[in-house]
């Protein structure tokens, strides 16, 4: 928590003398919202992370929930709630289709998460044929306004980070949680419901990229058919800068929204300096290779290992 606060700080003050533009208030206003769906979709792939694996469904499961939320609708104030509805309901089935390859079958996270994703794209193809629509007024205001000049999707991400890391850090199913992430064979010994809990972190990150979706159908008028496409690599990005390591075990949710306000002001800075959206991608590679280094590696492991001293022959 410290070094990506710190991390923060240190952005925003760059910003501040580099590219001054970047934090005026209408940019702010711009990159606040955006920031939050990014740590509503990193607190998902948190979940997943945090039981060793690895969802690559992202963008499938929030471009589909901004299909759904803009297509079905058309435009329509009363067919929101229901479109909300259905929304839901297809991302607890996605969750559980993932928790019951990965957990009760041990597939691959990576290939389960692959196929899963191409079947949520399917469905964005079959309800949208790939064309833009646009939001309802009643999402628009709900998700895309300004409450005491702070944009309404903001309210959402704090209210979901603090829910879910009071969730994991006090009480004792968090902890559990906790423990079978770190040490899945331990738990097993002491007769922790290993599957149950797997298969739940991939129902609960759906959940919550289904929300991502349905904040960012909001906060765009006319979203594209493949919103989600550009969620993939900062969500990942945000899980590691925040300290989670991609081996499992403890993960710091708080952390892990910071650092998607970090990415999202780093991609914003990048864009103030007049850079392509290619060099964006790379600055955000190299973070998450920073994130990677700092947090998954074991260096005093890769220190004694190279540094031991090699016998001589005689």
């Amino acid at each position: 928590m410290l070094t990506v606060t710190v991390a923060v700080a240190f952005l925003f003050f760059a910003s501040a003398l580099v590219a001054p533009t970047s934090i005026s208030r209408g940019a702010l206003l711009g990159m606040l919202p955006f920031a939050a769906v990014l740590a509503v979709a990193a607190i998902g792939q948190t979940l997943v992370v945090q039981q060793g694996g690895f969802d690559l469904s992202v963008p499938g499961a929030i471009s589909l929930a901004v299909v759904i939320s803009t297509h079905l609708p058309n435009g329509d104030d009363s067919g929101l709630l229901p479109a909300l509805g259905l929304g839901l309901v297809v991302a607890v089935a996605a969750g559980i289709g993932n928790g019951l390859l990965i957990g009760r079958l041990g597939l691959n996270p990576i290939v389960a998460t692959l196929g899963m994703n191409a079947l949520l794209y399917a469905g964005v193809l079959g309800i949208s044929g790939g064309a833009p629509r646009r939001t309802t007024e009643l999402l628009r205001s709900a998700t895309g306004g300004l409450t005491l000049g702070i944009p309404n999707s903001v309210y959402v991400a704090v209210v979901v980070v603090v829910v879910a890391a009071v969730a994991m850090k006090k009480t004792a199913a968090g902890r559990r949680f906790e423990a079978i992430g770190a040490n899945p064979h331990a738990a097993r010994a002491t007769a922790l419901p290993v599957t149950r809990h797997r298969a739940g972190a991939y129902v609960w990150a759906q959940i919550l990229y289904w929300m991502a979706g349905v904040m960012l159908a909001g906060i765009i008028a006319q979203p594209t058919a493949f919103q989600g496409d550009s969620y993939l690599l900062p969500s990942v990005a945000a899980v590691v800068l925040g300290g989670t390591s991609l081996l499992g075990g403890r993960g710091y949710l708080v952390a892990t929204a910071v650092a998607a306000l970090f990415l999202s002001q780093l991609g914003q800075f990048v864009l103030a300096l007049g850079v392509s959206f290619a060099f964006r991608t790379l600055v955000e590679a190299a973070a998450l290779t920073v994130g990677v280094a700092l947090y998954s590696l074991d260096w005093r492991g890769l220190r004694n290992r190279f540094g031991q001293r090699r016998p001589i022959s005689a």
